[in-house]
């Protein structure tokens, strides 16, 4: 999409309607019954991607780390930390971290999960982090993290999702978090 047919302040689309423009709804992934949010197009778009990153990096402003959810939360909170100066963590699916890690189990909406992030050699304790994660559905894998960040002794202040799927009750699921979204679909 881009956006190299703008022309005047009116012409430009808000970074919502370019979520929605460029993100593919993909039927019956990874199990049926399931309607994935294929980002891919989004994040592959210059313009947009930077308007994304723009926009949730003003979102975490303050923050001490940027965390993000593998794999394409940590995609994200990876440039976010870059353009606030911040470091940056990737919250991992189980099994892709050496030893000793800290776990948190999970049930997300089409099954059982567990994310990690390693147990030596980072300090969290008293840094204030914000949580990035590309879609906010059930609140499941977001309610782990969390936990699992607190448990780690960080500070949340607060998480911000590209896309929310507010049917589904995410953001109910894992108040009083604070979550901030781009859009919804």
């Amino acid at each position: 999409m881009g956006f190299g047919a703008v022309t005047t302040a009116s012409d430009i689309p808000s970074v919502a309607q370019v979520i929605a423009a460029l993100t593919r709804d993909v039927a019956d992934f990874p199990q049926p019954g399931v309607q994935f949010k294929d980002l891919t197009p989004l994040f592959a778009d210059r313009e947009a991607m930077n308007a994304v990153i723009d926009a949730l990096a003003e979102i975490a402003s303050g923050a001490d780390l940027v965390a993000g959810i593998e794999s394409r939360g940590s995609l994200v909170a990876a440039a976010i930390a870059a353009r606030l100066g911040t470091g940056v963590l990737s919250i991992r699916k189980s099994g892709k971290l050496p030893p000793p890690v800290l776990r948190e189990d999970y049930e997300r909406e089409y099954g059982p999960a567990t994310i990690e992030i390693p147990a030596d050699g980072l300090e969290l304790a008293g840094l204030n982090v914000v949580i990035i994660d590309d879609v906010l559905a059930t609140g499941g894998t977001l309610g782990a993290a969390n936990r699992l960040l607190e448990r780690a002794g960080a500070n949340v202040t607060k998480a911000a999702v590209v896309v929310e799927l507010p049917a589904l009750g995410g953001r109910e699921a894992v108040a009083p978090l604070s979550v901030h979204s781009l859009s919804q679909a």
